[in-house]
């Protein structure tokens, strides 16, 4: 049974229409019209091994941010309808990677209930065009739409783009571990019965 979860928002800000594969093989057609927000979700999908499409238009004569957060939320969307009933998943994740001289844990529970812990310090403003707080919104969209209780710190900071690049990245490893299917768990894992 396929995973693959979709979602088209239109608002008078952003058009967005967005594809995930939780079982695919890391491949991405990404454009957002921000190039280092398309380097990042690339990353997303090919280190978690997701197939992935966004297609974005926003109005980036304004700023960064309604592109960003939308896909944000569009991408929560997506990943909650791939999830379906969440039956056999292993529903956690962690990891600590290191990008160069940064080291970023990330831990995730796909409970159903959002709740995210962001603790990150960005020393500057922007990458490329990509504004840094950007990167906290970016997250908080799609942990609420998902409905996962996500957790990211940065153990060691350095160069901005490696310290982003690193949370991406490690949020990708998290994720693909948190989807996983066991086939110990027969139902979903959760004494509720329900995620």
């Amino acid at each position: 049974m396929s995973r693959i979860g979709e979602c088209k928002r239109n608002t008078s800000e952003t058009q967005i229409e967005v594809s995930i594969d939780l079982d695919g093989s890391g491949q991405a057609q990404v454009q957002t019209g921000i190039g280092f927000f398309d380097h990042m979700l690339i990353s997303f999908a090919k280190h978690g091994l997701f197939d992935l499409k966004v297609s974005v238009t926003g109005d980036l004569y304004v700023d960064c941010h309604h592109t960003i957060e939308d896909t944000g939320i569009a991408i929560g969307v997506a990943l909650r309808k791939a999830l379906g009933d969440k039956k056999s998943i292993r529903r956690y994740g962690n990891t600590i990677l290191p990008m160069d001289e940064t080291l970023v844990l990330c831990a995730l529970d796909l409970s159903g209930r959002p709740y995210l812990v962001f603790d990150a310090d960005f020393t500057t403003d922007r990458v490329g065009y990509f504004d840094t707080e950007m990167v906290k919104e970016f997250f908080h969209a799609l942990t609420y739409t998902t409905g996962m209780n996500l957790h990211i710190k940065m153990l060691e900071s350095g160069n901005n783009h490696h310290m982003i690049e690193g949370i991406f990245k490690a949020f990708a490893k998290t994720l693909d571990q948190a989807t996983m299917k066991d086939e110990r768990i027969t139902d979903v894992l959760s004494t509720k019965g329900t995620l």
